[in-house]
């Protein structure tokens, strides 16, 4: 990467779902050399291409930032799992590829009519021409028949905007990952865009009030001509602008980082998809470690290879549903139906069939905040602090057990292992979600646009630092009512719009 100092017009840092759509996005308008730098590896690992590989990616040392919350009181005092993607396609490349747009509402809702329904409408069609995602092919018969559980609106696509559930649409092609990478970056690697992968990087620079460039963690300075673009994700890029003294002025002096601009939006907002999860368990029932399925298994890596089919090409959640939790008026609670035996003892393998269904919290009203610790990162998600998010939970929680036992599942439905007749009233359901809650893994908002002290223009432009814009979920002023991951490559997809708009 040797020449003049300013190799680059452009900087995007982090090359996730986001990123990579505004990478591509920036090059296709001819705005100049992009530079796009990712702290994980390539994407080209056939464990990314293969749906059921996020088994052993979410987790992992080398495909996963493992992120951890502070100590949740509404969760018991527990530190959450934050799972991000530390790869080429970010969170994209190791989720399940869900996807939704969300609400009409939810847009709406933000009151910023840049980003309005009928604003990003447009952006989502010409989002899903290049991703197409299709409902999932060769479904397990659990998640098709999990579509008549709402029978006036049995459909293979539910939808957020009513009670309705069924199979999945995903971005997936051939039974093989389509990220955000293969929808928009792949094509102008070389030509108009140059990925700088395994790099990290530790804080932007500047030049009086513009950011000129980024300093990677082996001190590399890397130069800007027209500015930098942060897409490294509701974690990273918040963490990043306060890595480089941005953000409340009194939190970072109380942690020995240099102010350069007094931001006190900057960390705030955060939030996520809060739920807890059923178990079901049967010897004819769903996927799992079991003798009657030893075949599958072992003609799974030479069905997927082959003719992209079988359990390989599962992402795990294969079903959703919506619906609402005291079952009157817009849906409130989404569920991710998994046909996987799931253990609840903390064991790794078990020998078992069954399957797993959560109840997640669409619109919650919690936030929290991420700040600079004396030791590092201190994300607190919140959880729970608005109490009407658990007494919603509570009660669709309930309301979904209530489904799942009356819904005729076909042959492979299976009894509710697990709590079971542990759980039998709401105030035992409050106590066991405490006990076992987690998130969705779709954290956002902790760079939300927006008026006073929000510090991103709904231009998505950094408040008082020239040069500098975010294009990630960290921008949403409020969470979506379902899965995140279209709604970010359809930032990402604008963001490149406006920057093109405010270079022309």
């Amino acid at each position: 990467m040797g020449g003049a100092p300013w190799a680059y017009d452009f900087i995007v840092v982090g090359g996730g779902s986001a990123g990579c759509a505004v990478a591509g996005g920036l090059a296709e308008r001819g705005l100049g050399r992009v530079l796009l730098i990712e702290a994980g590896p390539s994407d080209r690992w056939p464990l990314v291409r293969m749906p059921f590989g996020l088994v052993w990616l979410m987790g992992s040392k080398r495909w996963d930032w493992r992120f951890r919350s502070t100590p949740q009181v509404g969760a018991n005092g527990r530190s959450l799992a934050i799972p991000r993607g530390k790869v080429l396609g970010g969170s994209g490349s190791i989720n399940s590829m869900v996807w939704f747009r969300g609400r009409a509402a939810d847009f709406d809702a933000w009151q910023i009519p840049e980003w309005s329904w009928s604003a990003v409408c447009p952006a989502f069609e010409a989002v899903e021409a290049r991703v197409r995602p299709e409902v999932l092919a060769q479904a397990h018969p659990l998640s098709v028949a999990l579509g008549g559980l709402f029978k006036a609106n049995a459909s293979t696509a539910p939808t957020p905007d009513c009670e309705s559930a069924g199979v999945c649409r995903f971005n997936m092609r051939r039974g093989r990952r389509w990220s955000a990478t293969d929808a928009f970056l792949r094509n102008h690697i070389g030509a108009g865009v140059t990925v700088l992968q395994s790099s990290a990087v530790a804080r932007l620079q500047f030049t009086g009030d513009r950011v000129a460039g980024v300093q990677l963690v082996d001190g590399t300075a890397l130069r800007a001509a027209k500015g930098v673009v942060l897409s490294a994700g509701t974690i990273g890029s918040p963490a990043l602008m306060l890595q480089s003294g941005i953000g409340p002025a009194e939190d970072l002096r109380a942690v020995g980082q240099d102010v350069v601009l007094d931001a006190p939006g900057v960390g705030a907002n955060l939030h996520d998809h809060p739920g807890t999860g059923v178990h079901f368990a049967g010897d004819r029932s769903g996927y799992g470690l079991h003798g009657s399925l030893a075949m599958q298994w072992m003609l799974a890596p030479f069905d997927w290879v082959t003719r992209g089919r079988g359990i390989f090409a599962s992402p795990t959640v294969e079903a959703c549903a919506f619906f609402n939790a005291d079952g009157r008026g817009a849906p409130d609670i989404q569920s991710h139906f998994i046909p996987f035996y799931l253990d609840w003892q903390g064991r790794t393998y078990r020998y078992a069939r069954g399957y797993f269904a959560d109840a997640v919290v669409c619109r919650p009203q919690s936030r929290g905040a991420l700040r600079l610790g004396r030791t590092g990162l201190e994300i607190d998600l919140g959880v729970f602090n608005d109490p009407a998010d658990l007494d919603l939970l509570v009660r669709g929680w309930m309301r979904m057990r209530r489904l799942l036992a009356e819904a005729d599942l076909g042959p492979h439905q299976a009894p509710e292992v697990y709590p079971a007749a542990n759980v039998q009233c709401a105030d035992e359901a409050r106590a066991h979600i405490q006990a076992h809650c987690g998130t969705a893994y779709h954290p956002v908002g902790t760079l939300a646009m927006g008026a006073g002290d929000a510090p991103v223009t709904p231009s998505l432009q950094v408040k008082g630092v020239d040069g500098l814009w975010v294009a990630d979920a960290s921008v949403m002023p409020a969470i979506t009512s379902a899965n995140t991951n279209a709604p970010s490559m359809m930032i990402g997809y604008r963001a490149a719009q406006m920057i093109a708009d405010l270079a022309a």
